[in-house]
């Protein structure tokens, strides 16, 4: 584990560091910083205006630091002499509370503190798109049903393989790389970790991802539905709750359902308690509730959920248990904050746990096919102003989220929502200009 940076660019011979944080609405924010200057940053950070991002904060704040963690440093292998390093966000000598990234670290000490260590995977997937953004990049990938087609991932893979060459010289463990169900989609997969490197690693893939398809005059996209008729790009969230040691996987139980222990079902209890809630988190968009409510696909399935229902190995279901030990949300979408994502399902698992939150009952049934049965679960929420409605109400969420966070999280969620909802549009037009 790097402890020292100026040490780190000597032996690696960097120039630069991008010193990186990422706001509320996952902005990616950086300075690119010498190396020369490098250890005075690690010590005091680097300033940033944060009412220049989207943060909760004005003009009249003090500079907002960004202080470098170098146990997060990633040497970039497609340009060696610059490194990026995640950082916390500091103001006046203390932590900024609504800064996702220290929110989440809140989150994994206050878990730390039962004995419960998350780990995490995700599954992010993402479009290459014409550099407007208008089309998909491949004028050939036409089939109805796209999925895992292995022409067209091969059309693109002067792209996928750079990106998983990357992965694995970053020692990420990548394991499988594939064409997903709507055209022009791809999802890559690496191995899983602890939570906050899970968020750091997710945070640097989309970099890295929209870098690369930069440098073969693409765009790449994880917006939650860029296209009408196709399927929207998730962001499913695979989760397990290991002892202090990082040894024993203390949600498997083979002697219980699905292989599930009991603190592993109270864990998913209190994710299905805070559902409607969290969306507002793991669907932080207008365009989000597109993705979760859609109609059906040109696929033939959105591969999205819009009841909350859990069930085994079955992808028609917001949550899925694919095996001992561990469950799939299959809810969060592209546009996730990489922090607030894992800050959301601990808080929400965390509370399920203490509380001895019952998950419901199990279904077993094709939800695209016989959801409208299920008359006694939750729906989803419609749209973004629904969720945060949602979240607002739910205060035990909000509380172990941070009320700092919450408040500025709330604050600038609805300014978007009410941005949204005073634009006009075409569809407008359309529908009432002769009325």
């Amino acid at each position: 584990m790097t402890t020292d940076l100026a040490e780190f660019a000597r032996a690696k011979n960097v120039k630069y560091f991008m010193i990186s944080y990422t706001d509320l609405f996952s902005g990616q924010r950086a300075k690119l910083v010498p190396a020369q200057a490098i250890a005075d940053m690690q010590k005091d950070g680097a300033g940033f205006a944060g009412f220049a991002t989207w943060l909760d904060l004005t003009p009249a704040h003090p500079d907002m630091l960004a202080v470098p963690d170098p146990a997060s440093v990633i040497q970039l292998p497609w340009k060696p002499e610059v490194a990026w390093v995640a950082a916390n966000c500091v103001m006046d000598d203390k932590e900024v509370g609504q800064a996702p990234r220290n929110t989440l670290k809140r989150v994994i000490e206050e878990a730390a503190r039962d004995g419960m260590h998350v780990k995490t995977g995700v599954e992010a997937e993402f479009f290459l798109i014409s550099p407007d953004g208008k089309a998909i990049s491949d004028e050939y990938d036409t089939a109805s049903k796209p999925c895992y087609d292995q022409q067209a991932v091969m059309r693109r893979y002067d792209v996928i393989a750079e990106i998983c060459d990357h992965m694995l010289a970053l020692g990420w463990g990548p394991y499988q790389n594939d064409h997903e169900d709507a055209n022009g989609q791809f999802e890559m997969n690496w191995t899983f970790d602890h939570a906050l490197a899970t968020a750091d690693k997710h945070s640097f893939f989309k970099f890295m991802v929209k870098s690369i398809a930069e440098k073969h005059s693409l765009r790449a996209t994880f917006m939650p539905k860029p296209f009408q008729g196709l399927t929207g790009n998730g962001c499913h969230a695979h989760i397990s709750v290991w002892d202090e040691t990082g040894k024993t996987n203390v949600f498997a139980d083979n002697a219980m359902e699905l292989g599930l222990s009991a603190k592993g079902k109270n864990f998913l209890g209190g994710i299905m308690k805070h559902a409607s809630a969290l969306a507002a988190i793991t669907n932080p968009t207008v365009n989000s509730y597109k993705r979760i409510n859609a109609p059906r696909t040109i696929s033939g399935a959105t591969w999205a959920p819009n009841t909350v229902t859990w069930t085994g190995n079955n992808r028609t279901h917001m949550v899925r248990v694919p095996g001992p030990g561990r469950f799939e949300l299959r809810l969060p979408d592209g546009a996730a904050n990489p922090y607030l994502l894992q800050a959301v399902i601990i808080a929400a698992g965390l509370d399920g746990i203490r509380s001895k939150a019952d998950p419901g009952k199990r279904y077993d049934i094709d939800m695209y096919q016989f959801g409208h049965t299920v008359t006694d679960a939750p729906k989803l929420p419609l749209n973004l102003l629904d969720a945060l409605r949602e979240f607002d109400n739910d205060k035990s969420l909000k509380t172990a989220l941070g009320e700092e966070f919450s408040s500025a999280y709330l604050k600038l969620k609805q300014q978007e929502w009410n941005s949204y909802a005073s634009h006009f549009t075409q569809w407008e037009r359309d529908h009432t200009l002769d009325i």
